[in-house]
């Protein structure tokens, strides 16, 4: 069983069932714990992609299953760490700017990422193979092989622009601020990108972005999927807590600090 095969399919399936209730404009919001919003999409794409997932009877955290204890997921060499609508924020405005995040952790590194953007149809992934991204045709065929043939590997050329920080549009801090006028004083035009949800990480390894500070709260679930796709296209996500690649399956799920170059 192929393992990116099975994040595809879910995400892509998942995706599908997250365009029916967006357009529907029917989102049935509640508020969870932590004041963050849940929608019907929410719980979809969830049960979707956890049924994708129990093919390969690896052991699953996810954003809307997150109450596993540690004595539990310390013992999991691997697993996977599943945002079923990363942005839900961005969906509720209907801004399009929210994603589905699939990722393969192995000894607390993310070593596959699935990140599927339901209203455009882009899908990021990578594996040992490289980084890479398609285009999906969301309202037809979704047969797996007519759109990995538009698959092209990241990163993909720059261009010619300046040096270019992406930002998240519903989290801006102080220290992100900082950080860029920081950058302004060594590279001199600086300019700034806000994207919403893993789409910033994405934006990065597709070359569209230098880099990408993120100095506010982030769960493993929001990073794992991007980490991945990052990590294959010649990056890395640096904890600003202890200097090194940031790890995963830790017993605190809040992310530190991180910024990714």
């Amino acid at each position: 069983m192929n393992p990116l095969k099975v994040a595809l399919e879910g995400a892509i399936e998942a995706g599908v069932a997250i365009l029916e209730i967006y357009h529907s404009g029917e989102f049935d919001v509640t508020l969870k714990g932590d004041e963050s919003p849940l929608t019907k999409a929410d719980l979809a794409s969830h049960e979707i992609i956890m049924r994708h997932l129990a093919r390969t009877q690896i052991p699953v955290l996810s954003e809307e299953g997150r109450n596993i204890p540690f004595s539990e997921r310390s013992a999991w060499s691997q697993l996977w760490v599943v945002d079923p609508i990363d942005g839900t924020k961005e969906f509720i405005k209907r801004n399009g700017e929210f994603t589905v995040n699939i990722a393969l952790v192995r000894n607390q590194v993310p070593v596959l990422g699935v990140i599927l953007v339901p209203v455009t149809g882009e899908v990021y992934f990578a594996d040992e193979n490289g980084a890479f991204k398609a285009q999906v045709d969301m309202a037809g065929s979704l047969d797996m092989e007519t759109w990995m043939a538009s698959a092209s590997e990241l990163p993909q050329d720059k261009g010619d622009r300046p040096f270019t920080v992406v930002a998240s549009r519903s989290h801006m801090s102080t220290e992100t601020e900082d950080f860029v006028e920081q950058l302004r004083q060594e590279h001199g035009k600086v300019e700034l990108m806000s994207k919403g949800s893993s789409l910033k990480l994405c934006m990065v390894a597709e070359g569209k972005a230098d880099c990408y500070p993120r100095f506010a709260p982030t769960m493993e679930w929001d990073t794992a999927a991007g980490q991945a796709i990052c990590t294959a296209a010649g990056l890395d996500v640096v904890d600003q807590s202890t200097g090194i690649t940031m790890l995963y399956n830790r017993e605190e799920l809040l992310n530190s600090w991180f910024l990714v170059h």
